[in-house]
């Protein structure tokens, strides 16, 4: 364990090793991240050449999607901070880590089922919510198709969070390179119809995205099954057998990272809704603006995911400064980068907005002046964005999630929403009413994260599974 008598030089040395090993960790996830992102901004940049009415129905259709997609993601999100305490405690801790990500593929593939069954109702469900016929069958379409990216995507974050945790996260990013450059060309024949291809519009851009996801699946399963040092974990043996005590763990452990991950984009889901009620082009509007900000909330978002990994090595270790150097070391260099997106943001709008929309098409015109103004606010929530997304991971990495979840009910839900529809229906402020009530909701979440981190040496982890099972016998 680390002194607190050591010099100030060594002690500065030790800071400027977890930068270099957080950064080394974490730029292959947040590559990883940005290309997962990419692949639903390719479905948009694509889809908003058939118009902006397709725009409006991919968005749609990608926050419902999002929903049951986020959750699972919090379930089998469980096995990076579990794996890493176990690889900290002991680094050939073989047995326990392939116990724990084997139920994390269990988990993934029970999941998939009730989630399938959701997607599958898209169009009733938009009807329920009062948008339009059209518009409700159309994003109904697309969710239909893409529905079956469900379990090759999650079985994937499993296996990334494997090879996350020995800190070997470079194979995924090969990987998604190769499914997002895929990607783009299953939806450039898909959509269009190209090279006697089937036009298929929306639908051909969601089989573009689960053909995509199922590729990205395997390709890492045969990377982990043949490639060292992953091989001799034998992740994929004896596959069927159950671990109930380890299930019951990640279960325990993965609710609540879920219920945090659902509620923080639930609330940008309804804020899509709620555009959609407001017009056509405030959804349009609303869906450029939110895919910029999801591209930069990649960076931060690698920065909680390798913060997760290196705490939790720590904990494993029982190496309380390690602790505290990994922690504020991922949540310096993620505010420090959103602080530059923010700039950007706000400094070059219409260079970013060009991407995603025909800047010269008159008819777009409304379109790009109501994006650039939800931009100046995405831009000013850009830094407490970050800040909540990285604390969140700091949290993780000691296995922290239930107070943490209690937070995002009462940031995103009980202040961050309502307030954005009272100001938009009620003040009359429309969209920037939405996306201010977003902006407050993600403030509170990230103050009340870093207070949490803060008062850490308050709060013990819970115990492994092994752990437990030694103390019955």
């Amino acid at each position: 364990m680390t002194s607190l008598a050591l010099p100030a030089q060594s002690r500065s040395s030790l800071w400027r090793t977890e930068v270099l090993a957080m950064v080394a960790l974490a730029w292959p996830m947040v590559l990883t991240n940005l290309g997962q992102v990419a692949m639903t901004t390719t479905d948009v940049i694509i889809l908003g050449r058939l118009g902006p009415d397709a725009i409006a129905a991919a968005a749609l259709g990608t926050s419902l999607y999002y929903l049951p997609m986020i959750f699972g993601l919090g379930l089998v999100t469980a096995t990076s901070p579990m794996a890493a305490r176990e690889l900290g405690r002991n680094r050939f801790a073989v047995r326990e880590t392939r116990r724990t990500i084997r139920q994390g593929l269990w988990i993934a593939a029970l999941y998939s089922i009730p989630a399938w069954i959701f997607l599958w109702n898209a169009e009733s469900i938009f009807l329920w919510m009062g948008q339009s016929a059209k518009l409700a069958a159309d994003a109904g379409s697309y969710v239909r198709a893409l529905q079956w990216a469900t379990l090759p995507f999650h079985a994937y974050l499993v296996l990334r969070s494997f090879i996350s945790a020995l800190e070997r996260p470079g194979w995924a990013l090969v990987v998604v390179a190769g499914a997002v450059l895929f990607n783009a060309l299953a939806n450039w024949l898909l959509v269009f119809g190209h090279f006697g291809f089937p036009a298929w519009g929306l639908s051909g851009s969601g089989i573009a995205t689960a053909l995509s996801s199922a590729m990205m699946f395997i390709g890492l399963a045969l990377i982990i099954a043949f490639k060292r040092p992953f091989r001799r974990y034998h992740i994929f043996g004896r596959f069927w057998r159950p671990d109930w005590p380890r299930f019951k763990a990640l279960l325990k452990l993965g609710l609540p990272i879920a219920a945090i991950l659902t509620f923080e984009v639930s609330i940008f889901n309804a804020a899509a809704f709620l555009m959609g009620l407001i017009g056509t082009t405030s959804l349009a509007a609303h869906a450029i603006a939110i895919q910029i900000a999801s591209v930069t909330f990649m960076i931060p978002m690698g920065l909680g995911q390798a913060a997760t990994v290196r705490v939790g090595l720590s904990l494993g270790a029982e190496d309380k400064q390690g602790i505290t150097r990994s922690g504020w070391t991922a949540f310096a260099l993620g505010i420090g980068f959103m602080t530059l997106a923010a700039f950007v943001m706000i400094v070059f709008p219409r260079l970013l907005i060009g991407a995603f929309i025909n800047l010269s098409d008159p008819a777009n015109a409304p379109v790009v002046d109501l994006a650039i103004v939800f931009l100046a606010v995405a831009g000013l929530f850009q830094i407490v964005d970050g800040a909540q997304a990285v604390a969140s991971g700091m949290l993780r990495g000691l296995q922290d999630t239930t107070v943490p979840m209690i937070y995002a009910a009462i940031g995103y839900w009980g202040i961050g929403l309502p307030l954005g529809a009272l100001l938009a229906f009620h003040f009359g402020m429309g969209g920037l009413g939405i996306w201010i009530g977003l902006f407050a909701g993600l403030a509170i979440v990230a103050a009340l994260l870093v207070y949490r981190w803060t008062r850490r040496d308050s709060f013990k982890p819970a115990p492994l599974p092994e752990d437990m099972m030694s103390a019955v016998h």
